[in-house]
């Protein structure tokens, strides 16, 4: 079993999407995926009608086809878990008893997605624990975790980006690349030169980018395409081939 903890410099950078695109290849390759949401927040009733954005494991499931997606958390407000339930005087599951739900969801699954809130220092419980520490309790538990981050090319990213991956390397975490979400389909000044910056400052691969708007994208036309924007075979299998960098994805094609 093999756990992938897709993470983000910041919210709407895409994790939603990439994870939909890891779980789709999952498929792909005969494995069986399981995608988890420790916590889910603007969960209103209109949008659970359907009035407004869908939950992420909703999206999820619709442009990947993976039945196996699971919300452990939700909360009404659109802010981050911890001060979303503080907001309503709502108590959570500690960081802790959400990596042990995660565990007993996992089983007899072959490759697990684990989609975190914001980014890495987002709170998901009162008591400060994060995706990181989720992490740590899962490898304490003799699980093998890697962490994916999402990124943008927009200003500011090298500066995120080297943070986040930072703060993972400084808790102990094994960082298997970034992804790029999001990316629009001609590059400025500033993001094209973010593009080349990034493997550098981070030391990281670029494992791929994502391209702008294919999340409104019918699930056929998605999932016929989603493998070229990702080289992620060796996360996900026993191939031990490195991940090739991939570049800014040119328009999509129809």
């Amino acid at each position: 079993m093999r756990f992938l903890a897709i993470t983000g410099t910041s919210t709407g950078v895409g994790k939603t999407i990439v994870t939909a695109v890891i779980a789709r290849r999952s498929l792909e390759l005969g494995l069986d995926v399981c995608v988890i949401k420790p916590a889910q927040t603007g969960a209103s009733p209109e949008r659970e009608a359907g009035d407004g954005d869908p939950p992420d494991i909703a999206t999820i499931a619709r442009l990947s086809g993976c039945a196996h997606v699971h919300q452990l958390v939700t909360l009404a407000d659109p802010l981050a878990p911890d001060t979303a339930a503080r907001l309503r005087g709502l108590s959570l599951p500690t960081v802790h008893a959400l990596s042990r739900q995660v565990t007993d969801l996992a089983a007899d699954h072959d490759v697990v997605l684990i989609e975190g809130s914001g980014g890495v220092a987002v709170r998901l419980d009162t008591a400060g624990g994060t995706l990181s520490d989720m992490a740590t309790h899962l490898v304490a538990a003799g699980h093998q975790v890697r962490f994916v981050v999402v990124t943008s090319l927009a200003l500011g990213t090298l500066n995120h980006t080297e943070l986040t991956v930072q703060s993972l390397a400084a808790a102990g975490q094994a960082v298997a690349g970034l992804v790029l979400g999001d990316v629009p389909a001609e590059l400025g000044l500033a993001e094209q030169c973010n593009l080349d910056e990034l493997p550098r400052v981070t030391g990281l691969t670029v494992l791929g980018a994502i391209p702008h708007g294919v999340g409104d994208w019918e699930p056929a036309r998605f999932q016929r395409v989603c493998n070229t924007w990702l080289s992620v075979d060796s996360l996900l299998t026993n191939s031990t081939a490195a991940a090739r960098p991939s570049p800014a994805p040119e328009p999509p094609q129809l």
